[in-house]
């Protein structure tokens, strides 16, 4: 059975840093792409960042460039979303999610619609 399990969030001050761990059972991460999603109140879901599994390419929203880092640890066959200098406005909560390479879904361009596995979501508050 394919599963994600996000973990790592929290409360965190301006300015301060997280990192969400995205831990994969069922499946290697060898043959899907992982993103990170967010979900805001009152917003629509953002892709944040995904990765070419096959090629390694990373793409990110341009309000995280810079910011967040996403990584994978294929040992551990998990995923991970270092985020640093922590606004306000990065208050969500983070889902990750897969799509095998396989799935005529794959377009690449980090979009929700493309990931068929999604996690639980982990919450992200960022306040003073």
């Amino acid at each position: 059975q394919l599963q994600l399990v996000e973990s790592g969030g929290g409360l965190v001050q301006p300015g301060g840093s997280l990192r969400l761990s995205c831990t994969i059972s069922g499946f290697n991460l060898d043959f899907y792409d992982i993103g990170w999603f967010r979900l805001a109140p009152g917003k629509e879901r953002e892709g944040v960042s995904c990765i070419n599994t096959n090629t390694g390419t990373k793409k990110y929203a341009d309000s995280v460039k810079g910011r967040f880092t996403l990584s994978r640890d294929r040992a551990k066959n998990t995923a991970y979303l270092q985020m640093n200098d922590l606004a306000p406005e990065d208050t969500a909560i983070y889902y990750c999610a897969a799509v095998a390479v396989s799935s005529p879904k794959r377009i690449g361009v980090c979009l929700g619609y493309e990931y068929d596995y999604w996690g639980q979501g982990t919450q992200v508050t960022v306040s003073s």
